[in-house]
């Protein structure tokens, strides 16, 4: 299985390459959001620190729903899927491979380009640390879950309106604990990590049962 995983993960890494501005529109999505954001409030340092945590949270929310409807259609529309689905291997193992490949591309770069963002929002080294931690684990939870709803919405036309109302309430939680761990971090100096800790159990649960209800939920979608 391991081989099977790696085999589709440097599948879709190559595949995407080909198609470079579908990889950099969540990333490109999430830098306007982020920075057009100030010039709306003000550069005020402690209207910012208070409002940077939520905004790049939401910014990475909604940078991550961009790119999910794609997650399967392409598959889908050539008949790739359909042959996945019926290889002896899980499909479970298949969902997860996709799911790193979408994170790699999506949520990865968004990380990497936090602790840029935290200096535009002024927040102190031990806000930005935060930050990088909290989006290195919470982005890989958004993928797993929007798996789910972008495996049964696939196909359907206005999918992507469908897609959201699914999966945004069970972004809720992410986001809250995400963005608080940040804003404890940032203005109270507080120990943060209660928020971590759920974090990192939201991601457990996610790796356990998200890969299972989006296999399931593909099969459904393809009878």
């Amino acid at each position: 299985m391991r081989r099977v995983f790696f085999c589709i993960l440097g599948r879709d890494l190559r595949l995407a390459l080909r198609r470079r501005t579908e990889v950099l529109t969540p990333l490109l999505f999430f830098l306007i959001v982020v920075s057009l954001f100030p010039l709306g409030v003000g550069t005020e340092k402690q209207v910012l620190r208070a409002l940077g945590p939520g905004v790049v949270w939401v910014a990475a929310l909604l940078a991550s729903l961009l790119a999910l409807e794609r997650l399967f259609a392409a598959d889908h529309e050539d008949g790739t899927l359909e042959q996945l689905v019926l290889t002896p291997q899980p499909l479970s193992v298949l969902v997860l491979a996709k799911v790193t490949a979408h994170w790699l591309l999506t949520g990865l770069p968004l990380v990497m380009v936090a602790p840029l963002i935290a200096l535009q929002y002024h927040l102190p080294e031990a806000s930005r640390t935060a930050m990088l931690l909290s989006l290195l684990v919470g982005t890989p939870i958004l993928g797993l879950i929007g798996a789910i709803g972008a495996a049964l919405t696939l196909g359907l036309r206005g999918g992507g309106v469908l897609l959201s109302l699914l999966i945004l309430p069970l972004y809720i939680p992410v986001l809250v604990y995400g963005a608080g761990a940040v804003t404890v971090s940032a203005i109270e100096s507080a120990d943060a990590l209660p928020y971590f800790s759920l974090l990192g159990a939201f991601l457990l649960l996610a790796l356990l049962f998200s890969p299972l209800a989006a296999a399931a939920a593909l099969r459904i979608s393809l009878e």
